[in-house]
């Protein structure tokens, strides 16, 4: 079970035009993603994602070379011995910070797959969980800036699919924030309404979209400042204790986590198993999060990340919502990875049930698309 192998493979994947999606960050006008390779010496084959980052040739390059060079050799198994190797040698003493713990996700995550693999058992069953529903709300790229008219019919497409929450976009301006928040409370009086700014609020914004948030039972106001803004978060959560604010996609191992934990503003926590150090860190975060009693709703990119979300949601006693990537045009949810999850008609999603992750990777699709320079978002 020696590593033999790590190789990771930037993509970048171009939206058509017509199906470009504008929220906080910009428009989208291609995906970028990386996608991470690891064999054993015995040819078991381990699939990892790690975020992009922005900068997706850059985290594909860390990968290809410092963490390769720190765990080539090692024994796949040894995930804890991997992340603590990595860790001290690396994100812990020489700043690489957020740039190395999206690198080492996608590693970690390989591993996992190869584990599982490895005892011919599903990775929830792995990590001593069950295959469980879990509630799944449509998100992803989609439900952006748009006539409130207009959002309101793609959202009614997402509740014919069997979804019961939607998460809207915000941080266009508090005026047509709440126009769009009222409009689809007003069509869908019990549907589960969640929001994400995309960090785009002031302190003032915040001040003025709160109180028509907590009007409209929104479920949580996700982001609306840049991650490590813990002065701006306490002033938002005295505002609307009432809006739940959420974070974590944005925070990095469980070292970040305490302290949004301990702060107490944020109660909604989105660690992303692609960025905040893989399987192995988000289920440290998990345990630490259920001694507060703070379920975990994690937020996920591309499919390899959706798929191994689902199997450590199924393995932690606190989850929450699954993030469904819901984006028009995706091919690194539907033809990078199958399968990437399974969907009922009650909009509740369940992990793949094959060894590992359980998915089959489309490696003829990490040649079709190689990543290319150029910001995703414009």
């Amino acid at each position: 079970m020696k590593i033999a192998a790590i190789e990771a493979f930037p993509i970048s994947v171009p939206v058509p035009p017509d199906r470009q999606v504008t929220l906080g960050i910009g428009r989208q006008v291609k995906r970028d993603a990386v996608v991470v390779k690891v064999a054993t010496a015995d040819g078991i084959i381990g699939w990892g994602e790690s975020h992009h980052g922005r900068a997706h040739l850059a985290i594909a390059q860390l990968i290809n070379t410092t963490l390769r060079d720190l765990a080539l050799g090692m024994d796949a198994t040894d995930v804890v011995g991997i992340w603590a190797k990595i860790y001290k040698f690396q994100l812990g003493s020489h700043g690489m910070g957020a740039a190395c713990a999206m690198a080492m996700s996608g590693l970690d995550t390989a591993l996992w797959d190869i584990r599982g693999k490895a005892v011919g058992w599903p990775l929830y069953k792995l990590l001593g969980g069950a295959s469980r529903a879990i509630p799944a709300y449509a998100g992803g790229i989609s439900l952006g800036y748009q006539e409130p008219a207009s959002l309101v019919e793609e959202v009614r497409q997402f509740i014919a699919q069997g979804f019961t929450a939607v998460k809207l976009r915000m941080g266009d301006s508090p005026e047509r924030d709440v126009a769009r928040i009222e409009a689809v409370r007003a069509a869908f009086p019990d549907l589960v309404i969640l929001t994400d700014a995309n960090t785009g609020y002031s302190v003032r914004d915040a001040r003025q979209i709160l109180p028509a948030f907590a009007a409209a039972r929104v479920g949580w106001l996700e982001e609306p400042f840049p991650a490590h803004d813990h002065r701006s978060y306490r002033e938002a959560r005295l505002l609307a204790p009432s809006v739940p604010l959420a974070a974590g996609e944005n925070h990095y191992t469980r070292f970040e986590f305490h302290r949004l934990i301990e702060d107490g503003n944020v109660t909604i926590l989105q660690p992303d198993v692609s960025k905040t150090g893989g399987v192995t860190e988000t289920m440290r975060i998990a345990a630490m999060a259920s001694a507060w009693k703070l379920p975990i709703h994690c937020h996920s990119s591309a499919g390899i990340c959706m798929a191994a979300t689902l199997h450590v949601m199924s393995a932690i006693e606190n989850p929450g919502y699954f993030e469904a990537d819901c984006a028009p045009d995706n091919p690194l949810r539907e033809d990078l990875v199958a399968p990437v999850y399974r969907m009922a008609a009650d909009g509740t999603v369940r992990p793949n049930d094959g060894p590992g992750l359980g998915i089959e990777v489309n490696e003829e699709l990490l040649r079709r698309y190689p990543g290319v320079s150029g910001p995703g978002y414009v």
